[in-house]
């Protein structure tokens, strides 16, 4: 507690007439907080820092890509951050965090982490030579302005950036980029594209119901998503709900964590939860179960639809399809369209395929002819951006005069004639980032020289890894911006040290939740560490050094001043906030129904819900969700490489605290398969496909089907295991409308296993 602090509550209580009013303002005001006994305890000094007896504390929030996105309370002592908690504020995140979360105060003081601007002398060597921020900054800056010197522009520069720090104020790095002028970007998204098209052929827009409100389902389908290791927040509301009554079905080719806790678990043929979607809805179609005044009311190309189904779609045949006993899709089919509400949770693993984005479609239809869209409890749940209206200021940069750029095509022979463009018409190049390797090999006119990846991990991440290798050698210059050596860094020609969250200014929204946190500064940046935005001023100060106007990018950045640009009247009336300080008392919820499509306006050109799509059809699909066959299979097993709940994509899991909990990767066999390839729990094998092979320990367990090979996508320490050996980049079916790219079939991949 201050002096002054303390003065003045000894003021207002030496005088009878203010002391009741004074200690009822002090409450109000959320500086104090009332404790057992009459005490009270300071919450809030004059600085505006937050104190909880011998701490400091700060409110933050998990950037990281995942449902649940924790609002957290941070605890700080003598400029130290000691431990983390949940924010108890949130409904949501209810004062815990995952386990993940609590391994946050190791990843700050991880040992492993790098400290240092860094230079490999010999690309892959590991012979690393720490260099100052300033001669950083120069060798890179010189490498762009040579490039903008030989090719008349920045499209040999490209950006890998994607997920790994989704705080508002990251979205410096692609504004970082434009600062420099047009240049190459890799866009799309590996996560979640086809399943994005799909609803927003069939809706208009992804928008989900809030998660909290699946109390109130009735009956509710968990399809290919597993919330018990990778949204743990949203457990307890189905939990709720079954404690109501409510029914819980799990569809995954995996028997998961949250498998072992549904009524019901379906182990279904991969890639064909499509066909499981369909039977059902000619189920309900025969039975005259469907809503028909829903229907009549709030959709088009209902009769079409119905029509498909009698002509191509029995129970009998989907029962085939995906491995399901008719009986049983029957039964819950006939459970699901006559429950009131019912819904479906869609998981983003099951739109990685070949038929990934129609599988959505056909699930989505199966939730709009039961009419259970728009309503509380209801809708077909994949996620939505409905919280993200920040102002982007970090990310909307203008290009330096004269910036010259990409005009959608190069000439016959892949030339590209800079001067029969209109400078107004310039844009960056797209390249797909679901290609990566590919792209980058066959880029022209020019090549892609030099390589900025921020927020990711390319070669742990991006798809064939070996051919990904072979892309990033030919390559001039990478920089790397990163918190630890992963393998990416190991083939990179410099390497700048990146904040953490704690050691940054910013603030995060969810794409499944409704709640929107604070995030302060709570501690100095360890070692020589700099945030994304101070990178940006960094290089900019250094580029108009060395050429004056070659870089827009402010070169001196207040980083708090630019996390409360991105704040605006929408935000702040979206969230009932009159100003970014008020979310130092705790995160706040948006105000909204938690029924999307509560008022039945789709955002469709019919605006209405379109089981025939011509959007659909423009964009090269069915223009009704129809059934579209897996991908045909290369090797005798399906190999599933799903995210880890030790960790997202490639973070965490090469933190030690995790080492005890997760020591080493494994791939998953069914007990039948091993016996028969000779293969005992622990032995070494080979797992092998046309892409490439690893070698890991095998683990028996009836988990996985007899078909089916699973190992779960990681980063170890010390360890070069890395799934993407074994993943190449087919599409999948939907994505380039609405992300600029079609998404990638992660699972429908295939495998052999042999004992070594």
């Amino acid at each position: 507690m201050s002096r002054r602090f303390k003065e003045k509550i000894e003021q207002a209580l030496d005088c009878p007439v203010t002391r009741r009013s004074f200690l009822k303002a002090l409450l109000a005001s959320g500086a104090v907080a009332a404790m057992p006994g009459g005490i009270l305890r300071p919450l809030m000094s004059d600085a505006g820092i937050v104190y909880e007896g011998d701490y400091q504390i700060f409110r933050n929030a998990c950037p990281r890509n995942c449902y649940d996105t924790c609002s957290i309370k941070s605890y700080v002592k003598d400029g130290v951050l000691q431990f983390i908690e949940g924010a108890p504020e949130s409904t949501f995140t209810k004062g815990g965090v995952c386990q993940k979360g609590y391994e946050y105060v190791r990843r700050v003081y991880s040992p492993d982490r790098i400290k240092y601007p860094m230079m490999q002398e010999g690309r892959g060597t590991g012979n690393w030579k720490r260099i100052s921020w300033d001669q950083a900054m120069d060798k890179i800056a010189k490498k762009i302005l040579e490039l903008k010197e030989k090719d008349g522009s920045l499209l040999g520069l490209a950006l890998s950036k994607y997920s790994g720090n989704f705080g508002i104020t990251n979205y410096c790095v692609e504004g970082m980029m434009s600062s420099l002028g047009y240049t190459t970007r890799l866009v799309g998204t590996p996560c979640w594209p086809a399943g994005i098209d799909a609803q927003n052929f069939d809706m208009g827009d992804m928008w989900c119901n809030d998660p909290e409100d699946i109390v109130h389902s009735r009956y509710i389908i968990l399809w290919g998503v597993n919330p018990a290791a990778c949204s743990i927040h949203s457990v307890k509301y189905i939990y709720e709900a079954k404690d109501q009554g409510a029914k819980v079905v799990l569809i995954d080719p995996v028997f998961s964590e949250t498998a072992a806790k549904a009524d019901e678990y379906w182990q279904t043929k991969t890639a064909t939860d499509g066909a499981l979607a369909l039977g059902m809805a000619r189920h309900i179609l025969d039975r005259g179960l469907e809503n028909r005044e829903w229907i009549r009311q709030n959709t088009i190309g209902f009769d079409e639809f119905a029509d498909y189904l009698r002509k191509n779609v029995t129970v009998d045949w989907a029962a085939k399809e995906c491995g399901i006993p008719a009986a049983q899709i029957v039964r819950v089919a006939e459970e699901f369209a006559t429950a009131d509400p019912a819904t479906i949770w869609i998981g983003y693993g099951l739109q990685r395929h070949t038929n990934g984005g129609a599988a959505v479609r056909a699930i989505d239809a199966l939730v709009a002819m039961t009419g259970n869209i728009g309503k509380t409890g209801g809708g077909a749940r994949y996620g939505h951006l409905y919280t993200w209206g920040f102002n982007y200021h970090a990310l909307i940069m203008k290009q330096p005069e004269g910036s010259k750029g990409w005009l959608g095509k190069a000439g016959p022979k892949g030339e590209f004639d800079f001067s029969k463009g209109d400078a107004a018409k310039y844009t960056d190049r797209a390249l797909n980032i679901n290609k990566t390797a590919q792209e980058l090999l066959d880029a022209k006119n020019p090549t892609v020289k030099m390589l900025w990846v921020s927020c990711k991990n390319p070669i742990s991440q991006d798809f064939d890894r070996n051919k990904l290798e072979k892309a990033l050698k030919q390559l001039e210059m990478i920089v790397v911006v990163d918190q630890f050596h992963n393998q990416t860094v190991e083939l990179a020609d410099i390497v700048l040290p990146v904040t953490t969250l704690f050691e940054e200014w910013t603030e995060n929204v969810s794409y499944w939740h409704y709640w929107l946190s604070l995030n302060e500064q709570a501690i100095k940046p360890m070692f020589e560490a700099k945030s994304n935005l101070e990178i940006a001023a960094c290089l900019s100060a250094k580029m108009n050094a060395l050429s004056p106007g070659s870089c827009t990018y402010p070169t001196k950045i207040d980083t708090k001043k630019w996390m409360v640009d991105e704040f605006n009247k929408g935000i702040y009336d979206l969230f009932g906030i009159e100003s970014w300080k008020d979310l130092r008392n705790g995160p706040r919820k948006a105000k909204v129904n938690p029924a999307s499509w509560h008022d039945l306006k789709f955002k469709t050109p019919s605006k209405k819900y379109e089981f025939k799509s011509e959007t659909a059809a423009k964009w090269g699909n069915k223009a009704l969700p129809e059934y579209k066959s897996p991908r045909k299979p290369y090797a005798p097993f399906h190999l599933l490489t799903p995210h880890s709940k030790f960790g997202i994509h490639s973070q965490f899991i090469n933190i030690d605290w995790m080492h005890d909990f997760n020591p080493e990767p494994y791939v998953y066999i069914n007990p039948q398969v091993a016996k028969k390839k000779g293969i005992s729990d622990g032995d070494t094998v080979r797992v092998f496909n046309k892409i490439g092979e690893v070698t890991l320990q095998a683990k028996l367990t009836d988990d996985v089907a007899s078909d089916t090979l699973l190992m779960y996508e990681a980063w170890f320490r010390k360890n070069k295991f890395n799934v993407n050996d074994l993943v190449d980049d087919t599409s999948a079916d939907m994505g380039a409308y609405k992300t600029g790219a079609p998404g990638v079939a992660i699972h429908d991949q295939f495998a052999d296993v042999t004992k070594i």
